[in-house]
């Protein structure tokens, strides 16, 4: 059996890409999130591993990169990315739980986790089970849910909310659903072994009214201007980071074609041994017997 974890947030059989951003009025905060990206991402890399993939709505933004690694806890968000982006080479789809990541040590020199972190009950732990699994100097690019943003900030001072959007600790407005304080982040990322370079202020305009009266190609040229002052202050509802993963102890695993019986890609999540033995419809840990269905294409590390 797999290792006992946080709760998970799990978005199976939901219609989260079609009803929250097909449907859901959200082309503005997904046009400001790509301004975002093209700021942060690196132009070339080997190896990405894109954390809370979901249906694969930023997966074509990282063109720099040779191969993906789509990981979700949801099957059927998978599914749906599957279907979206194809069967090539380039996309590898494995549904894991994040607090315990299928990879061997140092595997990837890229990692993203967009609209993913405000998931995290133990968001510490989540940052570091990353940082493991990536390569020295790789590039990581964190998005979280800021909790001293301005709105939280006047309904806190006009006594509309009780709790302050200035303490450090994280705050759930729902279950599952955690805003954070950016020094708190930057203080994580740091434990985590990553070396933060560079904040954007993302979605300086997320207002409904404004959204509504000036055309979505100016409301976003004003974000991308105003997204420049993240290194300064940190008061819109989403916040975006670049760190590099730390010069330390974890070895750079060797990214070779993703062949899993040559131990050097997966490892079992429930006892860590990099040998998986693959054959047609699953891996097989040499060391603990477990089994890891690959369903249709989508390598399954949610159960034992």
């Amino acid at each position: 059996m797999t290792p006992k974890t946080p709760p998970v947030c799990d978005y199976e059989g939901s219609d989260y890409q079609t009803s929250f951003w097909e449907e859901g009025g959200r082309a503005y905060e997904d046009k400001v999130e790509a301004i975002a990206l093209r700021r942060l991402l690196p132009t070339r890399g080997d190896l990405l591993l894109e954390v809370g993939a979901g249906a694969g709505r930023n997966t074509p933004r990282y063109k720099g990169y040779q191969r993906i690694v789509l990981l979700d806890y949801s099957l059927t968000q998978l599914q749906q990315a599957q279907a979206r982006l194809g069967r090539g080479d380039r996309y590898i789809y494995a549904a894991a739980d994040v607090y315990s990541l299928p990879f061997v040590d140092g595997l990837f020199d890229g990692a993203t986790m967009i609209r993913t972190l405000h998931h995290m009950a133990d968001a510490p732990a989540a940052l570091r089970e990353i940082r493991r699994v990536m390569r020295p100097n790789g590039t990581f690019i964190l998005e979280f849910a800021n909790k001293r943003n301005l709105k939280a900030i006047a309904r806190y001072l006009l006594g509309r909310q009780d709790w302050s959007p200035f303490t450090p600790e994280p705050v759930e407005f729902v279950e599952l659903n955690f805003d954070f304080h950016p020094q708190t982040i930057r203080a994580w990322l740091r434990e985590a072994g990553f070396q933060t370079e560079r904040q954007l202020t993302v979605s300086h305009f997320r207002i409904a009214l404004l959204k509504k009266l000036i055309p979505l190609k100016i409301l976003a040229a004003m974000d991308s201007l105003a997204q420049l002052t993240g290194g300064w202050w940190q008061l819109t509802p989403s916040v975006f980071t670049r760190s590099q993963a730390a010069v330390g102890d974890t070895p750079s695993a060797a990214a070779g074609e993703g062949d899993a019986a040559a131990g050097g890609f997966f490892r079992c999540p429930a006892c860590g041994n990099p040998h998986l033995r693959e054959g047609d419809a699953a891996l097989t840990c040499e060391t603990c017997s477990s089994v890891w269905p690959i369903r249709d294409g989508i390598y399954d590390f949610r159960g034992g």
